[in-house]
């Protein structure tokens, strides 16, 4: 036959600890878009064959990219200025830039965000 344990203290205390971690992982999308144009020209021994050097506009039909819709202004082509060679036979440099509309740059995020909690419970307890 078994004889009972009865415990012998009159008075004692008790720790509990407990930690719990939560790590979340995250990406984030931007979309960067350009609604315009830019145009420049630059260089020596040349001059414009028009009286500006400024394209016109023409607005362009929507686009839709990533859900998003817009629409954006472009530059007539036919009037993108023409050049010539101001002294000929003696050197010249042309440099011409068009920059058009449009989805410019994406840049995607992802980062991984670690937390830890850590919580402790003592009780005390007598007889």
């Amino acid at each position: 036959m078994a004889t009972p344990v009865v415990p012998q203290f009159r008075s004692g205390s008790q720790t509990t600890s407990s930690t719990s971690q939560s790590v979340i992982n995250e990406t984030i999308t931007s979309y960067q878009y350009r609604s315009g144009y830019s145009y420049a020209a630059s260089g020596h021994n040349i001059k414009a064959t028009l009286d500006s050097i400024n394209p016109t506009a023409t607005t362009q039909t929507s686009q839709t990219v990533g859900g998003v819709n817009f629409a954006w202004t472009s530059p007539n082509l036919e009037s993108v200025p023409r050049w010539q060679i101001v002294t000929e036979g003696a050197a010249f440099s042309i440099q011409e830039t068009l920059i058009t509309p449009g989805l410019d740059t994406v840049t995607n995020i992802q980062r991984t965000i670690t937390t830890s909690q850590t919580s402790e419970t003592t009780s005390t307890f007598g007889q």
